[in-house]
């Protein structure tokens, strides 16, 4: 479905022809190096777009276009005032359209490739599918993997093309834990993988896994020594907490659901850092930025930073903490900006403002950072 946008200003609105909630129309503002529209007491962040409806992922293309993914099954070019369906997503739960990524060679194939929750007679799974994206349409290419894992919750979804030019994808347990610690299911794992779906040579066990014991893995981030880094969701129960923040080893079981917080099992590998018991981040996306790794939170309602040294965390500072309600993604743009979007309407939190949700251009050099004891 393609919806033709009204351009007034310097925005882009989206007519949309179905009952869907915001019942306002899709706002974009084009960035601009002039701070013409700073939220008050923000330091430096600008919206870019509004009245969104739960965006998952955030993607630019080549030619400085901007692609969101939007859970119930939708994706939007935001510069063109497109929106286009992805049929057959099964928005339910914490599933959906989730993650996004372009092939590294896009500008040659036009190939994009997007996590998908679908739903058949033996109940709900994830698929990876590739698109051809080209002239603000898509076009089915080929389904990369239909037996990725699915539930109505911890469905994982995050795509990255690595530096080796292979694709990494998070698998949630799929509310099943006890896999989560075997190598051999897809429960609780990071898949690396080539461009048509086949396990990457030099995969610890000749599968598509490369590391498992996780539970709901929703960031990946590569800083610039070309180390993996991966944010997770902790436990549910007991008040939630110990969610965690991973440098990733190949072969490495990070240890749910034996693992947690300072509790380490044996032959698993512990967290870089995790919140306590009585804090939750929730985690979102993850994003490497001169030096420090941003991490939205969900629950947390904040922005957190991580100050690397190496692989070590050397200072922490937390942004925006309240400001904006539930995070979910942070991108680094090729503008050398901050993406942020907001996550106010997936049914998790207080009550949505008037413009959610949101996506937000945010100057790490506005950024105050007040040093926490390590």
């Amino acid at each position: 479905m393609l919806i033709v946008a009204a351009v007034v200003g310097l925005g882009v609105w989206f007519v949309r022809t179905s009952v869907m909630e915001p019942s306002e129309p899709v706002r974009y503002v084009p960035p601009t190096d002039e701070v013409v529209a700073t939220l008050a007491g923000q330091r430096g962040a600008t919206i870019v777009a509004e009245n969104l409806t739960i965006p998952w992922d955030v993607v630019f293309l080549p030619d400085g276009e901007i692609l969101v993914t939007e859970r119930p099954g939708r994706v939007l070019l935001l510069k063109h005032g497109v929106e286009l369906a992805v049929e057959g997503t099964t928005s339910v739960g914490e599933g959906g359209l989730l993650g996004a990524v372009l092939h590294p060679e896009f500008e040659k194939n036009n190939y994009l490739y997007l996590y998908q929750t679908t739903e058949d007679n033996d109940g709900l799974r994830n698929r990876i599918v590739r698109y051809v994206l080209q002239n603000d349409t898509l076009t089915l290419d080929k389904v990369i993997a239909d037996d990725v894992p699915g539930a109505r919750y911890h469905d994982g979804g995050r795509m990255a093309f690595g530096p080796d030019g292979y694709l990494y994808v998070t698998v949630g347990d799929a509310l099943r834990s006890s896999e989560a610690a075997n190598p051999d299911s897809l429960e609780g794992t990071l898949l690396r993988m080539t461009d048509e779906g086949e396990p990457a040579p030099g995969n610890p066990f000749g599968t598509r896994v490369y590391s498992y014991g996780h539970r709901n893995a929703q960031g990946l981030a590569w800083d610039s020594a070309g180390n993996l880094w991966s944010s997770e969701h902790g436990r549910s129960v007991g008040g939630s907490g110990f969610d965690e923040l991973n440098l990733i080893q190949a072969g490495g079981n990070y240890g749910w659901p034996d693992s947690q917080g300072d509790t380490v099992a044996e032959g698993t590998v512990a967290p870089a850092r995790h919140s306590t018991a009585d804090v939750t981040w929730a985690p979102g996306g993850l994003a490497y930025l001169n030096g420090s790794l941003y991490m939205p939170g969900l629950r947390g309602e904040t922005l957190y930073e991580a100050v690397l040294e190496g692989t070590e965390i050397v200072a922490w500072h937390e942004h925006f903490v309240g400001e904006y309600g539930r995070l979910r993604t942070v991108v680094a743009g090729p503008d050398g900006y901050l993406y942020l979007s907001t996550s106010n309407r997936d049914g998790r939190g207080d009550e949505p403002a008037a413009n959610d949700d949101k996506i937000m251009r945010v100057d790490p050099t506005m950024l105050v950072r007040e040093d926490e004891a390590q």
